[in-house]
């Protein structure tokens, strides 16, 4: 599974949603279905956005995560 990290991001960078639609002129519906890790596909133009407003590397906004599924979100390991 991939993860998207972009909440993670966002506190780093102590940034709110709202900020990032204004830098990078993408909806706030679309960037919140991604921070909450509803997406299901991310375009490149997008993730070019998203990493030139925040500074950092596609690979600092998503995580692949091997053996996991989209259930499996945010749950702790017993």
């Amino acid at each position: 599974m991939i993860k998207v990290k972009l909440a993670v991001l966002l506190a780093q960078k102590e940034m709110k949603l709202k900020d990032l639609e204004e830098k990078t002129g993408i909806a706030l519906n679309n960037l919140s279905v991604l921070k909450t890790g509803k997406a299901k596909a991310i375009r490149f133009s997008t993730l070019e956005e998203i990493c030139r407003a925040l500074d950092c590397q596609p690979g600092d906004l998503l995580e692949y995560v091997p053996g996991a599924t989209p259930d499996d979100d945010d749950e702790t390991e017993d």
